[in-house]
């Protein structure tokens, strides 16, 4: 039978049969003198296998191990490798589900953040800091906004250190109901700052208001951090921070983070 006969019988494309010959995973017979190639029964059957092997999800280079191997035991092998990978993806597709009704409810009552999605422990955090800002009066301060964008970058980071830094912060803001007014009281003192000189006399003050309210464990990662980048200001993703603020708040983190990297240090 012709090429098209036999991609036909094992329901795959002429293409696809040619494809197996490039790479050697089908036996390619010799032209006859008229040209053309002629398939034998054998043939139907080592590609129709290779078709189902590939649609259990197998590489194309398993299916070569597996046909290589007469006795069956490298499939069975095979087989099983396969099972138990997709016994992981099947359980990872169920927490992302989970992720995902989760998500869906907080966009269905009102409550997704605009820095989202997030993990539900920051989600939870977000809802702590809204429900502050709905009982402040006035405007929520800028640096809050601000403030949540870190959070939510390094909740997506896979950094460990920023990982600590951001679970520190969350349990440190939520250990005690006034220490999120507090953050805010910083942030709005922030925001005063928008427009002042770098030498202004607050900047020192609100530096080590910064620093203070800062538990041991998150200067010990500052200090860990900046030993790590080998200089004061904790490497290329510090200046790429400090570089997105006016420089007099720039100032004040700045000191603060020195501050941190010292008091962790000793």
């Amino acid at each position: 039978m012709r090429i098209g006969e036999l991609a036909a019988i094992a329901g795959v494309t002429t293409r696809t049969v040619r494809h197996y010959h490039r790479i050697g995973l089908l036996p390619e017979p010799a032209r006859q003198p008229n040209g053309y190639r002629e398939y034998g029964l054998r043939d139907a059957v080592e590609l129709a296998r290779v078709r189902r092997l590939t649609e259990l999800g197998l590489s194309l280079d398993e299916v070569r191990d597996a046909l290589a191997d007469d006795a069956g035991k490298n499939l069975h092998e095979i087989l099983t490798e396969l099972d138990a990978d997709l016994a992981r993806q099947e359980e990872a597709i169920r927490q992302r589900r989970a992720r995902l009704a989760e998500l869906l409810r907080r966009a269905d009552t009102g409550g997704l953040p605009p820095e989202g999605p997030v993990s539900p422990e920051l989600a939870v955090f977000f809802d702590d800091m809204a429900r502050v800002t709905a009982v402040r009066p006035g405007p929520e301060p800028a640096m809050a906004a601000k403030e949540r964008e870190l959070l939510a970058l390094l909740d997506a980071a896979a950094d460990a250190g920023h990982r600590v830094w951001l679970m520190t912060m969350m349990r440190t803001l939520s250990s005690n109901e006034d220490a999120i007014a507090r953050a805010y009281e910083i942030y709005a003192r922030l925001d005063e700052l928008a427009d002042a000189a770098t030498d202004d006399p607050r900047i020192p003050k609100l530096a080590r208001a910064i620093a203070d309210s800062m538990p041991e464990e998150v200067a010990r990662s500052a200090a860990e951090g900046a030993t790590r980048a080998g200089n004061e200001d904790g490497g290329g993703f510090a200046e790429a921070f400090f570089a997105d603020f006016p420089p007099a708040q720039a100032q004040v983190l700045r000191r603060a983070m020195l501050l941190l990297q010292e008091r962790g240090a000793r």
